[in-house]
C-alpha cells in the first residue's frame, strides 16, 4: 500500500473508568512514541512509562505497547497507550497525538486498514463489529468462529471447487482437438452436485447466523380485543402495553425486544384491524399494516371464543410473510357448559383445541395470554416456524449482504447446471460459473467496491 496518514483514536468507551486506551497506527508511530514516552518501547512488551507533552510535563502514568508492522493488527506500526480512564485525561493525550502528526481516525478505520493490508478478509473484519454488538452468548460464539476464519474457509473451499470446474470446462472449450467431451462426462454432473450441496450447507449456517445477529421481527395482528397487548406483555415478561377490556385500546405501534433462547426477538404490537371512523385509530391501523410489510413472521391472533377468521385479515398479510395463527383466551372455553379452571383448561384444551376447531390445521396454537398458558409452547413454535435450531456449534455469524450474495450465487449455479443438462451450452455454463465465483468473492472482499467498504466500516466503533 502507498504511505497513508497516521491515525489515532480512543479505543475505550467514553466516560469514567479504570483504564483508557489510545490506539495509534501508521508510519509516524515511532516519532510519536519517542516524543510522548522518551523512547520507542520494546516490541510486544508492556512497558511502564510516563506520558509527557511537548513541554515534558506529565500527562499521565500508564502502560505502552508497541506492535511493529507488519506483525500488528493493522499491518502498520501500532502503539497503544493505556492510561487512566477519564474523559479529560484521554482527550489531553489524544490531542497531543494529533499535535505530533496523527489525525483522528474514522469509525472502523483500524479494521479497514487491517483488511486492506491483508491481515483480515472482509468477513473477519465484519465479525469484529458483530462480536462487539453481540446480544447473546450464541451470537458471540458464532462471531468468534467467523473472526477465526470459519466462514471464510467455507467460502474459499467452495470457490476452489468452482475454479476447478471452470478450468475443466474452459479447457474443453479452448482445446476441442483434445476431444474432451465434458458434456458427456458424469464427473461434471457430480462436481456440480458437490458444489450445490456445499452451497446449500453454507446457506443454512449463514441463515442461522443471520438470525443470531439481526434477530426476528415478529408482528402481532388481529381484531381489537383479541389480546394482542396481553400477548406482547406475556412474551416480554413485563407490562409494556396497556391492557383493558375496551376494544381499540392500542392505537399506535408498540415495540419490545427480548432474547428468545439466543435469538433477538423484536416484537411489534399493533392496533386492532377493523373499520373505524376515528382518525387517530385509522392512523394506528395504517402503521400496523406498514409494520406488517417489514415483518419476518406474523402472528394472527384470534379469539378462541369466537371461532371465526375474517377473510379480509388474511388478504392484508403479504404472501411472502410466514403466518402463525394463534387462538387466545382458551381459558374461557367451556365443555358441556361447565366452566374450567385456567390451569386445567390449558391441559385439557391446549392440545386438542386445534384439531377439534380447525379440522386438522396444525399451523396454529392455543394460548391464554392473560394466564400465560401455552406461552412456552408458542415460543417453541416460533423457533420451528423460522427454522431455528438450538445447536449453533458450527454456525458462523452472517449479515444480510452475505445472504443476498449466497442467494445470487445459487441462481448462477442453478443456471450453470441448466445450461449443462438442458441446452448443452458449455460457453454459457462457464459464464454462469464465473458470475457465481465473482458473487462469492464479494463476501470475503475479493471483489468488493469501495462504496460497499465505506458503508461497512462506517458502522464500526471509533478506535476499532
Amino acid at each position: 500500500m502507498p504511505e497513508v496518514d497516521t491515525i489515532a483514536a480512543i479505543a475505550t468507551p467514553p466516560g469514567r473508568g479504570g483504564v483508557g486506551i489510545i490506539r495509534i497506527s501508521g508510519a509516524q508511530v515511532p516519532i510519536i512514541a519517542e516524543s510522548i514516552l522518551g523512547q520507542l518501547p520494546t516490541p510486544f512488551k508492556a512497558t511502564h512509562r510516563l506520558f509527557k507533552d511537548k513541554q515534558q510535563k506529565i500527562l499521565d502514568d500508564g502502560i505502552a505497547i508497541y506492535f511493529p508492522g507488519p506483525t500488528s493488527f493493522t499491518g502498520e506500526d501500532v502503539l497503544e497507550l493505556q492510561g487512566h480512564g477519564g474523559n479529560v485525561v484521554m482527550d489531553m493525550l489524544l490531542k497531543h497525538c494529533v499535535e505530533l502528526g496523527a489525525r483522528l481516525a474514522k469509525p472502523g478505520e483500524f479494521s479497514e486498514r487491517a483488511f486492506l493490508n491483508d491481515k483480515l478478509d472482509l468477513t473477519q473484519a465484519e465479525a469484529i463489529a458483530d462480536l462487539i454488538d453481540s446480544s447473546s452468548e450464541q451470537a458471540a460464539r458464532s462471531a468468534i468462529r467467523s473472526l477465526q476464519g470459519d466462514f471464510s474457509k467455507a467460502i474459499n473451499s467452495l470457490l476452489e471447487k468452482m475454479i476447478e470446474m471452470r478450468v475443466y470446462v474452459e479447457a474443453a472449450l479452448d482445446f476441442p482437438e483434445e476431444e474432451i467431451d465434458f458434456l458427456a462426462d458424469k464427473s461434471v454432473l457430480n462436481r456440480m452436485q458437490a458444489i450445490k450441496e456445499d452451497l446449500h450447507e453454507i446457506m443454512k449456517k449463514a441463515e442461522q447466523g443471520s438470525l443470531l445477529r439481526n434477530g426476528l421481527h415478529l408482528v402481532i395482528i388481529g381484531e381489537p380485543n383479541a389480546g394482542k397487548s396481553s400477548l406482547l406483555n406475556a412474551l416480554a415478561g413485563n407490562e409494556t402495553a396497556i391492557v383493558t377490556d375496551i376494544a381499540g385500546t392500542t392505537r399506535d405501534v408498540l415495540r419490545e425486544s427480548i432474547n428468545l433462547h439466543g435469538i433477538p426477538l423484536h416484537i411489534v404490537d399493533t392496533a386492532g384491524l377493523r373499520e373505524s371512523q376515528d382518525p387517530v385509530e385509522k392512523i394506528g391501523i395504517k402503521r400496523a399494516l406498514e409494520a406488517l410489510e417489514k415483518a419476518d413472521l406474523a402472528i394472527l391472533l384470534l379469539d378462541a371464543t369466537r371461532l371465526s377468521i375474517k377473510p379480509e385479515f388474511l388478504k392484508l398479510i403479504p404472501q411472502s410473510i410466514p403466518v402463525l395463527k394463534v387462538y387466545n383466551k382458551i381459558d374461557l372455553i367451556e365443555k358441556d357448559n361447565t366452566p374450567t379452571e385456567p390451569e386445567k383448561s390449558h391441559k385439557k384444551w391446549g392440545g386438542v383445541l386445534i384439531k377439534d376447531i380447525l379440522e386438522g390445521d396444525n399451523d396454529v396454537i392455543g394460548i391464554s395470554a392473560k394466564y400465560k398458558l401455552g406461552i412456552d409452547e408458542l415460543k417453541d413454535t416460533i423457533k420451528k416456524k423460522i427454522g431455528y435450531k438450538e445447536s449453533t456449534e458450527d454456525t458462523f455469524i452472517a449479515r444480510r449482504r452475505h445472504l443476498t450474495a449466497l442467494e445470487r450465487t445459487k441462481e448462477y449455479v442453478d443456471n450453470a447446471e441448466l445450461q449443462l443438462t438442458q441446452f448443452n451450452a458449455g460457453e454459457l455454463m462457464a459464464e454462469e460459473l464465473r458470475l457465481a465465483q465473482d458473487e462469492l468473492g464479494t463476501i470475503t472482499g475479493k471483489f468488493t467496491s469501495d462504496d460497499l467498504l465505506g458503508e461497512i466500516f462506517s458502522n464500526f466503533c471509533i478506535g476499532k
